[in-house]
């Protein structure tokens, strides 16, 4: 029943970075975007979706609450300020959305909110991820590092790595949803965003390696790890011959690719832990009677019936988005 929960929480947190990943990241080229026609056909592309795609954050914290309630308790308590500016950034980029299409003079205030949250909330994921990567500070199952002890050269690195990385996957989503200029104008920024996205790669690789950070010694503990990378590396492989062909189909699969192969890397390292070398997986769950008591409900009905909504939504929405549609 543990590995059951485990997966969801795997599932869910993968679903999230990649659906949720692409519109902050069209978020965050919104900012970029030259005229009120671009920055109208951008949000057409995620107006259907975006919602939904947030729902899987709000999965993510319900199945560690009631799963793994120790390390949602220790986490919240370690990340408090960086969960807090990501939900603000989220709250700040919905209520953009949709005070925009209401304005008029003041509507530049809401396109610098929109871009600004999505910033925050992309750059905090990243930086959070960062801070459990290098290591947190516990004793006693409390939190002991400090106001800002998540908040390290390398957490800052993995937060500007990612916002690359969901900026990347918002233009391959853009170029996959759009037809005309801002089809061509963002094709002209994947491959200066992939290079950014390689670029942080090496940087926090090396980083890592200078200082001694002992999620590296999984590496050597595990050898099939490098499969992730070598998927990966071919995914790399092939987003770049589908740029040189003007396809508009595999760059966004293969950037969600390499995310997949990016966190399977994680997860493995991380494995038997869930916060890395202070909790494992079995003292974090929650008693047997919880967690069957879970999987009657949301497990065996609700998540099925979420997978299910979003591959029909998904499904709907397929396509070109019409230039006529309002979002």
């Amino acid at each position: 029943m543990v590995t059951f929960w485990v997966a969801l929480l795997a599932i869910s947190i993968l679903i999230y970075l990649l659906l949720d990943g692409f519109d902050l990241g069209v978020g965050m080229l919104f900012g970029l975007a030259g005229s009120e026609t671009r920055r109208e056909a951008m949000l057409r592309t995620v107006a259907p979706v975006w919602d939904g795609n947030e729902t899987w954050l709000i999965v993510t914290g319900v199945i560690m609450w009631g799963a793994f309630p120790v390390v949602y308790s220790m986490l919240l308590s370690a990340l408090y300020i960086p969960v807090l500016v990501m939900l603000l950034g989220l709250i700040l980029r919905g209520v953009a959305f949709e005070f925009r299409g209401k304005a008029s003079s003041t509507r530049w205030i809401w396109d610098v909110s929109f871009t600004a949250g999505s910033f925050a909330a992309s750059f905090m994921q990243g930086a959070m991820v960062g801070a459990l990567v290098e290591g947190l500070q516990f004793s006693n199952g409390e939190y002991a590092g400090g106001t800002f002890g998540w908040l390290t050269t390398f957490s800052v690195l993995c937060g500007i790595g990612l916002c690359f990385g969901y900026a990347l996957l918002g233009a391959c989503w853009l170029v996959r949803k759009c037809d005309g200029s801002i089809r061509e104008a963002t094709r002209r920024q994947i491959p200066l965003l992939a290079v950014a996205v390689l670029a942080f790669l090496v940087v926090v690789f090396t980083h890592a390696l200078i200082e001694h950070l002992p999620i590296l010694r999984r590496w050597i503990e595990r050898p099939y790890l490098f499969l992730f990378p070598l998927a990966g590396a071919g995914a790399a492989a092939v987003l770049a011959t589908s740029i040189l062909r003007h396809d508009d189909y595999w760059p966004f699969h293969m950037v969600s690719l390499i995310f997949a192969a990016a966190f399977g890397t994680l997860a493995l390292s991380f494995w038997p832990y869930m916060i890395p070398f202070v909790v494992t997986i079995d003292e974090a769950a929650a008693p047997h009677a919880s967690l069957a008591f879970m999987f009657w409900g949301a497990g065996l009905f609700v998540f099925p019936l979420m997978l299910l909504y979003v591959a029909v939504g998904y499904r709907v929405f397929r396509g070109k988005t019409a230039a006529a549609d309002h979002y």
